[in-house]
């Protein structure tokens, strides 16, 4: 049955406050060791991933898979490449039907996810062999995973193959995969031959280049013999793992850059006559929210476990042999049957939450603010459009509602003003207005300042934009100000991607907030209208692209006009993005209608103040259109 046509999309919420952002560089992954983080296109970047084996899964069911991921709010996904099931016998290759991982990764970036490689040639996954090719043993001196010349030239043969396949999907060359792991939890293995992993180092050095990111993923015990110089050091643990005392023990390998867990557990494997390993969804969803208040980056293994087709299960030996079962259910987040699971909508919850600018300023923001004892304007720090954020503490307490205004009509051309991140009001270009604040000292003062337009008609002076004149509280002249550019653009292209389900409306409503929603088309496209019934004033974006501001609630447009090739055909994930500066409807939706609403003004009034509901699941829609 096809799904009903649901009357609007569901929205979710972030702090405007997360945008401070560096403009991007083109095509680069990069670790940024002195500031601690990863770089993407020059701007600081943190991943939350989750593991899909395309292996374990039909063909025709990867793009329901990819992009379910994508929905529950992840920005990558990360896989193994088995050896042995693309070389059944030496020198011969397949890359077809089940096997096409090039197709695998054309369905990962079609759904918006970037790609973390994992290519062995070792790579456990609970797959036969670890993916070992099993006519290597017919060599019986063979020494696995070692530098012996025997398994070595073996090596260098199948990755002579694969790795210039790989090479055009790198994401410097214009692909989705962004770091390749070298090995895998190597520092496990009895042999601890670092010539072995010099030569793999080398080898992928050799195929590959020097810009992508190579690294290695241990479990705590591992790091001695699985970390290589020149090879970003990566850790793997589960929630009931300490994850102070481990990511101090990687700082020891890894003193500096992006903490990573590669392997963040979400459940567990099944043997033959054992029960069914579950593992309770309150500790994993409190583990990575932990971890992403760390910055961290944190890949979770697994998100859709799939199945052991066939005979390509693998087995363990712990005290005795104990082979794995064909279910790889692995209780992860999106059942073996592609359904969401309750750990779903807790773990997409986490993620959604993951934007509060106190945890996060230095990460989103790692150029830092520009300081001056008085404010600056748009102009003075080369900040063209859109929005600036100036910054103050207070000097003294306040303990009565004391009035914040700025002379000489020194507001260009709106201001919204939030202390201690909390909506105070709006100051406005023009209006004689004031707020009244309390405060203690030290408190934090945080004015966003909108350029509405520069005048193109009716003077000759020059109209500059922000704070022309430092705002006054009482009788004192605010002073030691920084400023924020704000490369809000940037920001909803690159960094919106997260989602949440229905949740409690926060306790302290935070002023002006991120709404976003994510939907396919079911049907064909053409010209529409974006209608924003309850929304007050804004910005909003499709599918990355500044479609313009809103002013709902002082008209006359209530619609915005949607080119028909904004939208992606159906099957792709569109993204509808709206930064509501004042108040929100009780039930955030939006309407996309077949004609515009232009004429429809509404009694201007200067009463602010903030709700926020966070919404559910966004479906499949239709559009009306022409």
């Amino acid at each position: 049955m096809a799904p009903e046509k649901p009357p609007c999309l569901p929205f979710l919420m972030l702090p405007l406050l997360t945008l401070l952002l560096q403009q991007a560089d083109p095509r680069s992954f990069v670790v940024d060791r002195e500031r601690g983080m990863f770089l993407l296109d020059g701007a600081p970047f943190r991943y939350v991933s989750g593991s899909l084996h395309y292996f374990r899964v039909p063909r025709i069911l990867w793009a329901d898979r990819l992009f379910k991921m994508r929905l529950s709010g992840l920005n990558a996904v990360q896989f193994y490449v088995p050896w042995n099931y693309h070389e059944p016998e030496p020198g011969v290759y397949n890359f077809n039907g089940s096997r096409d991982l090039f197709t695998f990764l054309n369905e990962a970036a079609i759904a918006n996810l970037l790609v973390i490689l994992r290519p062995g040639p070792y790579i456990c996954a609970e797959w036969d062999m670890g993916g070992l090719p099993s006519w290597l043993l017919r060599n019986p001196k063979i020494n696995l995973r070692t530098s012996d010349p025997d398994f070595l030239a073996a090596v260098d043969s199948w990755f002579k193959v694969l790795l210039p396949k790989i090479y055009p999907f790198l994401y410097h060359n214009g692909g989705n995969i962004i770091s390749i792991q070298v090995e895998n939890e190597y520092g496990s293995y009895r042999a601890c031959d670092f010539n072995y992993m010099r030569h793999l180092a080398g080898l992928f050095r050799a195929l590959l280049g020097d810009k992508i990111l190579l690294f290695t993923t241990d479990g705590p015990e591992g790091l001695k013999c699985g970390t290589l110089k020149g090879l970003y050091a990566t850790i793997d643990f589960g929630p009931a793992d300490n994850m102070t005392k481990i990511f101090a023990l990687l700082r020891k390998y890894e003193p500096h850059g992006p903490l990573v867990n590669s392997e963040y557990y979400t459940g567990w494997l099944d043997y033959w006559g054992q029960n069914h390993s579950t593992r309770s969804i309150v500790p994993i969803a409190r583990g990575l929210e932990n971890m992403l208040k760390l910055g961290a980056s944190v890949n979770m293994y697994m998100f859709h476990g799939g199945t052991n087709f066939g005979y390509w299960n693998g087995a363990d030996e712990k005290g005795r042999f104990l082979p794995i079962t064909t279910s790889y259910d692995y209780d992860a987040p999106i059942s073996e049957a592609g359904d969401p699971t309750p750990k779903l909508f807790a773990l997409r919850n986490v993620i959604g939450k993951d934007g509060d600018l106190l945890a996060f300023l230095d990460f989103l923001c790692p150029q830092g603010p520009i300081h001056s004892v008085l404010p600056l304007t748009f102009e003075a720090v080369k900040q063209d459009h859109g929005f600036m954020l100036y910054r103050t503490y207070l000097s003294y307490s306040i303990f009565e509602p004391t009035p914040l205004w700025v002379p000489n009509n020194g507001v260009h051309d709106r201001a919204y003003v939030m202390m201690d991140g909390v909506f105070q009001g709006v100051l406005e270009r023009n209006i004689n207005n004031k707020l009244y604040l309390m405060g203690k000292t030290g408190a934090k003062l945080d004015i966003l300042l909108e350029n509405m337009g520069r005048l193109s008609f009716g003077s000759n002076h020059s109209d500059f934009k922000g704070l022309l004149e430092p705002p006054i509280l009482g009788q004192t002249v605010l002073t030691q100000w920084m400023m924020f550019p704000l490369k809000v653009d940037h920001f909803v292209k690159w960094w919106y991607t997260f989602k949440l389900p229905k949740r409690q409306q926060p306790k302290d409503p935070s002023g002006p907030t991120f709404y976003s929603t994510m939907f396919p088309i079911l049907g064909s496209a053409g010209d529409t209208f974006l209608y924003l019934p309850g929304w007050t004033k804004g910005q909003v974006w499709i599918n990355g692209f500044n479609l313009g501001r809103y002013w709902t609630k002082l008209g006359p447009q209530h619609t915005l006009y949607v080119p028909r090739p904004l939208l992606l055909p159906r099957g792709a994930v569109n993204t509808v993005t709206l930064l509501e500066l004042e108040n929100v409807p009780l039930e955030p939706q939006i309407q996309f209608l077949d004609r515009p609403i232009l004429n429809i003004t509404v009694h201007r009034t200067h009463m602010y103040s903030l709700s926020a509901d966070v919404q559910g699941d966004s479906d499949p829609m239709e559009l009306s259109g022409h």
